[in-house]
């Protein structure tokens, strides 16, 4: 029994101390990038952490399972936003589509399908009626989504994710915003699994120092 308990603590132990080194392993200016200039986070309360993506991003759609894995297990203090890129012309219906049917409540629905649809079928979705007629067919009432889509509420929201994008110096996807200071992505940390790694560590550090 006594061997048993030494055995645990011996484990225990090193895990506490590999995931330190870990941590420590993490370098500014390589694994992440400290913004000079913070861009306003959603809420004061907690540390928020921002995933950037686009619909039609293949490294996104990757990435996909992973973030959603690791949101379930965030702890509550961790605010998980998502912010659609529009990095490009052809990217802004799909965060318009986005804050749309975030605004009908009807996000759930359609937020996997988007995905499937845009980057793993790479289908043609690029105007308002395209993905209204696609929205439609997961229940989502189409000439209601377009007047969300046309709406100056849905406007702003996208105009307002798109100046946070900008503030951060975002110009790829799929990047990690933690607390609106820490900007991660996969080139950076060394893989996807690699950037929730650093997240956790950022998270860990804004968490210590607002105590």
């Amino acid at each position: 029994m006594i061997r048993t308990l030494g055995t645990v603590v011996v484990f225990t132990l090193s895990m506490v101390v590999g995931a330190v080194a870990q941590a420590q392993s993490w370098v500014e200016n390589t694994h992440y990038r400290t913004l000079d200039n913070p861009v306003r986070t959603a809420s004061d309360e907690g540390v928020e952490v921002a995933e950037v993506f686009w619909y039609g991003c293949p490294h996104c759609y990757n990435f996909k399972p992973l973030i959603e894995a690791w949101t379930d297990q965030a702890p509550d203090y961790v605010n998980v936003v998502k912010l659609p890129a529009a990095l490009g012309q052809s990217w802004e219906p799909h965060a318009y589509a986005f804050y749309a049917l975030e605004a009908m409540g009807e996000l759930d629905k359609v937020h996997d399908a988007l995905f499937t649809a845009l980057a793993g079928e790479r289908r043609p979705l690029n105007s308002p009626e395209a993905l209204a007629d696609f929205v439609s067919g997961y229940g989502v009432d189409a000439e209601e989504f377009l007047n969300n889509y046309r709406s100056f509420g849905v406007r702003a929201r996208v105009q307002q994710a798109q100046a946070k994008i900008r503030g951060a110096r975002i110009t790829g996807t799929p990047t990690m915003l933690v607390n609106g200071k820490y900007v991660v992505s996969a080139s950076m940390a060394g893989g996807h699994e690699a950037v929730l790694s650093v997240v956790d560590y950022l998270v860990e550090r804004e968490r210590a120092a607002a105590e």
